[in-house]
This record gives structure tokens, sequence and C-alpha cells, in this order.
């Protein structure tokens, strides 16, 4: 398993996208939208994948709910997790409820496709400020969203998938999207450690598996963006919040993971700072300009770290699941939201 997380171009592999998945620094592949049609398209390009590369190597996709679903026609929709932060306030247990509904839904439903798990959820504190976040956040109460993605956590696994918090330590203050600009947040480290990065803590202790950090710069605290930072990922996170999880870098390719001219440099800079796995999306030309020069042994308790992001549900089981009457009254539940 290599460092790399890629993506490939379209519906079926092409050859150039073979010769990517086959090379031994690629260890993961993130799914798009633009990668799927339907489930009988889904399923071939899944198994084409894992006859290149076996079930070692992890497959993952955004499928959060709302605006950032990659796929939809023949999955449940699942709403933006704003939508649980509003029923919570008006009933917290029916919301930690669905928080778990959906959860297991989203797992249930991906491991069919012998898909290892989903980048999920956002753990951002809602602040009406962030352009990117918006409706993705949970709410802007600390407690509800520790109750929330608890229970949303506890659902994954019950389905068979790890989650994958992000954006850590938080990414709701910023009205700057990172997928566009360098963004700064100039709080101090005492204001973030107290609300954001609680929040982090929590679900740690709860049994989060792996994290994603910001591109967002935290200027008051360390003078590089949280995902290419040893302060953060080493100090704070596994020093600090003794986290023995996962940790998958944002896109190289945003704009605020912008840290020189080469995209190898930001690579090896992500990783040198603490990251296990690196994801490069949307730039095929430069995945193979980093796979030419990036010189990278990857350790052993990252391969143990992204190894444990393995799904864990058979996909013959879950697809028997997602037949049977109680399933569907589970999505049922979660599609009268």
């Amino acid at each position: 398993m290599g460092p790399l997380m890629i993506d490939v171009e379209g519906l079926t592999l092409t050859n150039e996208d073979i010769k990517r998945i086959q090379h031994p620094k690629v260890g993961g592949l993130i799914l798009f939208t633009r990668n799927y049609q339907d489930t009988h398209q889904l399923k071939a390009l899944t198994d084409s994948i894992r006859n290149i590369r076996g079930h070692d190597f992890l497959i993952a996709v955004d499928h959060e709910g709302g605006r950032v679903q990659r796929f939809r026609d023949g999955f449940t929709t699942i709403p933006a997790m704003r939508k649980l932060g509003e029923i919570w306030d008006q009933d917290s247990t029916k919301a930690n409820h669905l928080a778990f509904l959906i959860g297991q839904i989203i797992a249930t439903e991906l491991r069919v496709f012998d898909i290892d798990f989903s980048f999920t959820p956002v753990l951002d504190i809602d602040y009406s400020e962030s352009t990117v976040i918006r409706d993705r956040a949970l709410h802007a109460n600390i407690k509800a969203i520790k109750e929330l993605a608890a229970h949303l956590l506890d659902g994954l696994k019950e389905g068979g998938m790890h989650a994958v918090g992000k954006h850590f330590p938080g990414h709701g203050y910023i009205r700057e999207d990172s997928h566009l600009s360098i963004s700064e947040d100039t709080r101090t480290l005492h204001e973030i450690e107290s609300k954001d990065m609680s929040i982090f803590l929590s679900l740690i202790e709860h049994g989060l598996n792996a994290l994603m950090p910001s591109h967002v710069l935290y200027s008051a605290a360390d003078n590089l963006p949280a995902g290419f930072s040893k302060f953060w990922l080493k100090n704070q996170l596994r020093e600090k919040f003794k986290f023995k999880g996962a940790i998958f870098s944002d896109d190289m390719s945003m704009k605020g993971a912008i840290l020189g001219s080469e995209m190898k440099d930001r690579v090896l800079k992500a990783l040198e700072a603490g990251c296990d796995m690196v994801l490069l999306c949307n730039s095929p030309h430069l995945v193979d300009k980093v796979l030419s020069q990036l010189n990278w042994s990857i350790s052993k308790e990252s391969l143990e770290r992204l190894r444990s992001m393995k799904g864990s549900k058979d996909p013959a089981l879950a697809l028997k699941m997602t037949q049977e009457k109680g399933f569907k009254e589970m999505t049922s539940q979660i599609m009268a939201m």
C-alpha cells in the first residue's frame, strides 16, 4: 500500500488509470460524481479496481449527504447534516437516533460496492461564516455536534465502516473556501482548543479511527496550514490527543494547499508532517509527475493505520441487508426528514 490516494477519469478505467492504480506508491482511490452512472456501472468499476489491486487497496468517497453526496440514483438521499441539528433542537433523542440510522445506511449501501469508507462526518462548528461548510455542519452548538457525530459514528460502524472526522482542528470559523483560496484563522490556540478541538477530542475518545486536517492556516499557533504542520498533526493529534488512527490529507490540488511550486514538495511536506495518506485529485498529469518523483517509504505504523480503514461488512451481506424490510423502513425514516 502506497501513500497516495488518487482518482480516475470516468465511468470505466482507461489505460492511464490502470497504470496509475498499479503503481506501488498508490494505496487508495477516491470516487466522484463523474465516476457514477448507476449501481451496475459502479459495481463493475469497483470490481475492476479490485481485480487490479486486490482487497488491501482502499476505495473511498465523499458521501456526507446534502450537497456532498456523490452517488444519488439507487442510493438513499441523505439530507444535509444541518437537518439533524434542527431536529436536535426540538428532540435530541430523535435526532441522535436518526444520526445513527444515517451512518448505518451510508455504510451499508456503500459496502454493497466494496467501498471501504466515506470521508464523513464534518465536525466543524457552524459559525454561519464559512462559504464551504455551511449546512454540512451538524450545528453551532458543541454539545449537539458531539452527540450527533458520536451516534453517526456508531451507525457507520454498525454498517461496516470507520468514519473520517474533518476538518481538524476546525474549518467552520473562516469565510473563505480553502478549495479556492489560501485561508487564515487568526484566533488564539486557546479559543480553538476550547471550542473546535474539543469536538475532535470527544470523538477520538468515542473511537474515531481517522481524521482529515484542513488546509487552513491557524496563524496564532503555527506558520503552516494544518495539513502540512507537525505542530497540529504530531504535537497536538499524536502526542497531546494520543490519536492512534489514520490521518488523510485534504486534496493537494486545492488552492489552500499551495506551498511552493512543485506538487511533489506539497505531498512530501504533508507526509513529513504526519499524514499517513495524501489525496491528489483532479490533476492526472500531476499524479504522474509525483509518482515519478516522490521518494517516500511508508512506515509500518502508517500501514497498520491505513489497513484498519478497510470496510468490515461483506458486500454480499450488505446487499442482502439493503433488501430486507427493516432496512427499507430505516431509509423511509431518513427520506421523511
